[in-house]
């Protein structure tokens, strides 16, 4: 008795690649919907912080505009 048959490596092995996509798209449906994407996120997340500093004169046109070209580059 070989107790698994003909599939018994194949199908453990399929088992396993099964759980790893689900387990793959679960984290990257998480890291979807939390906001945590490639890109623009952080940029315009410096991008709200510097225009918060501006229109609480904490810094002034000429600084903005020097940032403002900074984060855009």
């Amino acid at each position: 008795m070989t107790g698994g048959g003909a599939y018994g490596m194949f199908g453990g092995l399929m088992m396993l690649a099964f759980w790893g996509v689900i387990i793959v798209l679960i984290v990257l449906a998480v890291r979807w919907f939390s906001g945590d994407r490639p890109g623009g996120s952080k940029s315009s997340d410096a991008m709200n912080v510097l225009r918060s500093r501006f229109a609480k004169g904490e810094i002034d046109e000429e600084e903005f505009l020097k940032r403002k070209a900074a984060l855009e580059d």
